[in-house]
């Protein structure tokens, strides 16, 4: 094993030489890989050293200390330095958000039943999240659910007579042709709103995207449950508020069915006023922004998953 000392090094161990020679003996014969590695093994490891390094010229001294000892909370050789500790608590994420790797979830039912798991596409539920596309679909679902029925008379629309009010002249009042104008009380409103639809285009796969990125943020925040079915015993509203007084940091559900909604949870679900249901093909951005807490049955994923997966039509 070949060894290279820079000079300047040499030069700062040369000070040194008159402390090696009383705290352990110079080697003077020239290096050998052999005679280093004997040196630097056992108990020499945690004592300092002097070596006189000869490479057929003068001797070089060296002096280092070496040490294996490995400093831990356990060690028995004092208190830990607390400098070296942090009070701060360092979290860890468990995972990488936004990877697309499929995600492993438990699947359980309203009676906290265990059902086994089940495997959610990471291109659906774990997509990296953006803002600017959530902002995008949520002003593209509140503009198109706008009614736009809005409407104002215009001066053809409102009901009064379209005789001229006076002379032209010789009053000394303004000229006036009909009592109908927008400066009259009970005229027409000029450039006011007319029925009209307030729906803009946006395209579909950032459509798509936008309930992606939705239901990845809820899975990420451990906010998506995967029941095995959404089924109730009666209709009666207790058995969902049973299982809602068990959950905690929880205030609003959304309850996904694969299907037409069950007329049982319909019922047990309809005077509450934090708990709504929808059926798979009504998922949405906004409903799903608007509750904390979204409850999904195995169905329900499965048909999102392949609608999600389908081409679109161009």
């Amino acid at each position: 094993m070949a060894l290279s000392i820079s000079r300047r090094i040499v030069r700062s161990f040369g000070s040194l030489s008159t402390l090696c020679s009383r705290a352990s003996p110079i080697v003077t014969p020239p290096f050998q890989t052999s005679e280093l590695s004997g040196l630097i093994t056992g108990d020499n490891l945690s004592h300092a050293e002097c070596f006189s390094f000869s490479t057929g010229g003068p001797s070089f001294l060296g002096f280092r200390r070496f040490s294996t000892a490995i400093l831990t909370p356990d060690s028995n050789g004092g208190a830990f330095p607390s400098d070296l500790l942090s009070s701060k608590t360092i979290l860890t994420p468990e995972r990488t958000i936004g990877i697309y790797e499929d995600l492993v979830v438990p699947v359980s039912n309203f009676h906290n039943e265990d059902h086994g798991f089940m495997v959610l596409a990471g291109d659906v539920f774990d997509v990296p999240i953006r803002k600017d596309i959530i902002h995008r679909v949520v002003r593209w679902q509140l503009a198109k659910r706008q009614q736009g029925t809005h409407s104002t008379k215009t001066i053809s629309e409102v009901s009064g007579t379209g005789r001229k009010p006076w002379r032209q002249k010789g009053t000394g009042r303004a000229r006036h042709g009909t009592l109908r104008g927008p400066q009259f009380r009970g005229g027409a409103t000029m450039h006011g709103p007319k029925p009209r639809s307030h729906a803009f285009k946006l395209n579909k796969k950032v459509r798509r995207l936008g309930l992606k990125i939705a239901l990845s943020a809820r899975a990420a925040e451990g906010k998506l449950l995967v029941f095995e079915d959404l089924e109730v015993p009666t209709h009666k509203t207790k058995n969902i508020v049973n299982y809602v007084n068990q959950m905690e940091n929880a205030k609003k559900f959304l309850l996904v069915d694969g299907g037409p909604i069950n007329e049982k949870l319909k019922l047990a679900t309809q005077n509450l006023h934090y708990v709504n249901v929808l059926p798979s093909i009504g998922l949405n951005v906004y409903s799903i922004l608007q509750h904390d807490t979204l409850v999904m049955s195995r169905d329900a994923v499965n048909r999102i998953v392949e609608r999600m997966h389908t081409p679109i039509n161009r």
